[in-house]
């Protein structure tokens, strides 16, 4: 039975593309994006992770931003203190020449005097954006080295050794240069070992960075060859739906045939 009044077929049709072009502007957006999930709207559960994760990201990128600031102090300490080394080795062997008989002791002891001053100007120098490992004024330096959101923040502690300090005190002879030598090297080991202790923090961290956005982009990434293919598909369907609803739009002005005389 024909209807002037009800359309059914046109119905159909305007439904059908009605449906077709939802889905196309699903797609179309997809390709945009670059994603699949891209708000709450598209799937609530996997948006929240998804959100969730990329604030842990966030956090994290802090750690290692941290974790640089860090490093460059204790790479200011840790090449300083090399330095004052070689000092701390000339002025060990100073001393032991002023056992020397007939050695001009008063020039010795100015090449002395002139050694602990550049070691001095080592120890006030190795500043690093206010912070110093080996002034007196400087402090322990604490690095912000984790983040879990169910623990919270962790942190590792860079310790100073005062060396202004240790080349201001008395020393007068080679045993007491000995001793502020061994000092000054089992300083430079600590910052060597939390110097490594921080590279290998840093790559971690990293490493972590990279696995949540491998995770995140398992969860919301669209899959853009199937998008391609979907994309074409809809197209034509599109095509075919403008058609179908052109040819049931066209079934009124065929019921005018019947009145015709």
């Amino acid at each position: 039975m024909s209807s002037l009044l009800t359309n059914a077929s046109a119905m159909t049709a305007l439904q059908t593309l009605s449906q077709t072009n939802k889905n196309l502007a699903i797609t179309q957006n997809r390709i945009a994006t670059g994603q699949r999930i891209s708000e709450a709207s598209d799937n609530a559960a996997y948006w929240s992770i998804s959100v969730g994760m990329n604030a842990q990201n966030k956090a994290l990128s802090a750690v290692q931003d941290s974790l640089g600031f860090g490093k460059a102090i204790l790479d200011t300490a840790y090449t300083a203190i090399h330095e004052a080394l070689g000092k701390a080795e000339d002025m060990i062997a100073k001393y032991v020449s002023l056992e020397q008989d007939g050695i001009d002791s008063v020039a010795v002891n100015a090449e002395i005097t002139q050694l602990k001053a550049q070691i001095l100007a080592i120890a006030v120098g190795a500043d690093f954006e206010g912070q110093n490992l080996l002034s007196t004024a400087g402090t322990a330096v604490d690095v912000v080295s984790g983040y879990n959101k169910t623990t919270g923040v962790t942190t590792m502690q860079i310790a100073k050794y005062d060396l202004q300090a240790a080349i201001g005190g008395t020393i007068t002879n080679e045993t007491e240069a000995q001793a502020l030598f061994t000092a000054m090297k089992t300083a430079a080991a600590n910052f060597g070992a939390m110097k490594m202790r921080i590279e290998s923090q840093a790559t971690f961290v990293s490493q972590q960075i990279d696995a949540i956005d491998r995770g995140v982009g398992q969860l919301v990434d669209a899959d853009m060859e199937a998008e391609s293919a979907r994309l074409s598909a809809l197209q034509v369907q599109q095509q075919l739906g403008i058609q179908a609803l052109s040819i049931a739009n066209s079934n009124t002005q065929n019921l005018l045939a019947l009145f015709r005389n």
